[in-house]
């Protein structure tokens, strides 16, 4: 489920939880509740219990994030199958990160 973790992260879960003190948490009310001593221990729940990788009601929105950074590749990765378009999400995600990481570091180092 780290791929689930990956998009979780890409869709700004991090964002989304909830922390008071040492205590973390972050709500699919009313269907998923998860509460830790960690932002860690809580993503890894969420990438356990989300379902980009098998529901295209979860994984939809993810490929509109990405159009909207790249029309031409969300156009790229949507298949009918989703299975591939999972993999092609994923794969993009870690591009980008990538690219990311490099462009950060440019600036860093110029």
């Amino acid at each position: 489920m780290k791929d689930n973790k990956l998009i979780a992260e890409f869709m700004g879960v991090n964002a989304e939880i909830i922390s008071t003190g040492n205590v973390h948490s972050w709500s699919d009310s009313p269907f998923f509740y998860t509460t830790e001593d960690s932002k860690e221990k809580v993503i890894e729940n969420i990438a356990w219990y989300s379902k980009y990788h098998t529901s295209w009601d979860w994984l939809m929105p993810v490929i509109e994030k990405i159009e909207e950074q790249n029309e031409l590749i969300g156009a790229h990765i949507l298949s009918t199958d989703i299975g591939k378009t999972y993999k092609e999400v994923v794969r993009f995600i870690k591009d980008h990160a990538c690219h990311i990481e490099l462009q950060e570091w440019e600036k860093n180092n110029q």
